[in-house]
């Protein structure tokens, strides 16, 4: 059965990102296009255009078509600068997350033969460490001045760039890497027609009207490239950057520029519904949030909506489909589902033991096709195959239920079930069960080896309140069939998760198996 969008289908133009993006910017050239949320430097999109002109410019001798631009930087305005310019040149960018260590930076670099990196004065230094870790021969460029290395102002030259012949369709304009919480991270490929397709997507079911948007989310990460960044561009609005994640920051920007819309992931709808500072702000204009990258439960959806007085909307989508696959229209959002199909984008659920094809209300695989889906990743043919079959369908790895309005409901990941005596036990079931306990801060959970089940659940809990282990188990055991409770519970500081949300179950299976090993 193939699930199909309830919206009618999109002409997709032929044409660069670059020129979707900014071809309506001389339109409004005064207005602000990329403001820092702190220091309010910014650009106008005038500005904005000139120097992704310039920029490209200064570039065009030290790159050819196809070569690969690092970014490591956090969200800065001249993010988008260094986007565009690259773009237009017929190159690659591949961004990088400022979190790294120098040995992480040093597999990208080399994995996606990366041969100049643009990065930031103050990581100058760990630069040419993790260039020379990767025995990379590259030149580095820095956002701002530094000593005795060339920037951003000192290469632009007001002079036209070359014209490069772009095929968007075939020519791949950037190269994220996907999470590697299955394994080692892989170059995802799109192309510029994924981009095309997926900003023009999102804008035809985007119909809420808004003038500016908070980019607290990374830009390094599909969800902040594609869904702030440039959808933001797109529309005219204005990207309020925030380097880091500081929730003071972050309310601050949406009451001082009386924003409508905010894009979240579940731990800062989290704090959101808990902090108490955020009784500190005006947030009365705010009427969405839309929460993406990680599944976001019912019962934290509630308590957000009643708190702030707004409505969540929730998306879906991986880097590997550029990225939003799944969006839930203005006024039509449902607690704990990320909504039906974007335009031009179909979807089926398959059992994953018999390859089978199920209906509505059944559990399975979900899997995409669409123009948004990647060429594949980069020098990796293998892992290609196993994610897109021949058919162009993406297998997502994710476990999802369609009802009958089409509505995709995501419970989990489809290799982190649990299997407790031939039973599945879904772990984001259970950490959703949790976080409605008054004092559990945050939760996961993860498989342990049992001698009698195979696998039991063993719960990771932050407290935020006098709670003891027995009490979590109680709590759990009075609203769960006896087979999903967790065996153990163990209280940690923190919560691993990826920058854009997601439990890092992997670091703390990794951390279980290391501990078992020592006893």
């Amino acid at each position: 059965m193939t699930f199909r969008s309830p919206r009618p289908d999109i002409v997709i133009p032929d044409v660069t990102v670059t020129d979707l993006v900014l071809g309506a910017a001389s339109a409004y050239p005064d207005r602000p296009a990329v403001v820092d949320g702190v220091s309010g430097r910014g650009l106008t999109f005038g500005e904005l255009r000139d120097q992704v002109r310039r920029v490209a410019a200064g570039l065009s001798p030290r790159l050819r078509k196809g070569d690969v631009v690092a970014l490591w930087s956090p969200n800065v305005p001249e993010y988008a600068v260094v986007f565009h310019a690259v773009a237009r040149l017929g190159a690659v960018l591949t961004t990088i997350n400022p979190a790294y260590t120098n040995e992480e930076v040093a597999f990208q670099l080399r994995d996606a033969n990366a041969t100049l990196l643009v990065t930031t004065a103050s990581l100058v230094p760990r630069a040419r460490e993790a260039a020379a870790l990767a025995a990379a021969s590259l030149e580095i460029i820095t956002i701002d001045p530094a000593d005795g290395v060339p920037c951003l102002a000192s290469i632009a030259i007001d002079a036209e760039p070359p014209q490069v012949a772009i095929d968007p369709a075939h020519d791949v304009v950037v190269l994220p890497y996907s999470s590697g919480t299955t394994g080692l991270a892989k170059g995802v490929m799109l192309t510029h027609r994924n981009l095309v397709a997926n900003l023009l997507q999102l804008d035809a079911v985007e119909t809420h009207r808004f003038s500016a948007l908070v980019a607290v989310l990374p830009f390094f990460h599909i969800y902040g490239m594609v869904v702030i960044m440039n959808l933001g561009l797109l529309r005219g609005a204005t990207v309020v950057t925030l380097a880091r994640y500081d929730l003071e920051a972050f309310l601050r920007v949406i009451q001082d520029w009386r924003m409508t819309l905010a894009h979240v992931a579940p731990p800062l709808v989290l704090a959101l519904a808990r902090h108490p500072m955020v009784d500190s702000y005006d947030l009365r204009s705010l009427e969405w949030l839309f929460s993406a990258a990680a599944p976001l439960g019912s019962e934290l959806t509630e308590i957000v909506q009643r708190r702030l007085s707004v409505r969540v909307r929730q998306g879906y989508g991986m880097t590997e489909a550029s990225p939003a696959t799944h969006l839930t229209l203005p006024g039509d959002e449902r607690d704990g589902k990320v909504g039906p199909l974007v335009p031009n984008t179909e979807c089926r659920i398959v059992d994953p033991a018999s390859g089978d094809d199920v209906g509505v209300g059944v559990a399975g695989e979900i899997w995409v096709r669409g123009p948004q889906v990647m060429k594949g990743y980069l020098n990796n043919p293998e892992a290609t195959a196993v994610t897109v079959d021949a058919d162009g369908w993406l297998h997502t790895g994710d476990i999802g239920i369609v009802d009958e309005d089409g509505f995709l409901q995501v419970t989990d990941r489809l290799k982190e079930l649990i299997k407790v005596k031939g039973y599945q036990v879904a772990p984001a079931e259970l950490e959703a069960l949790l976080l409605e306990h008054p004092r559990i801060a945050d939760a996961a959970v993860i498989p342990v080896p049992d001698e009698e089940s195979g696998e039991r659940p063993k719960a990771f809990v932050v407290a935020s309140g006098p709670v003891t282990g027995d009490e979590v188990l109680a709590f759990v055991a009075a609203r769960v069939a006896h087979y999903k409770r967790p065996a153990h519970v163990a209280f940690i500081d923190s919560i691993p998760k990826s920058p854009s949300g997601k439990i890092l179950r992997r670091v703390l299976v990794e951390r279980e198996r290391v501990a078992r090993a020592r006893t």
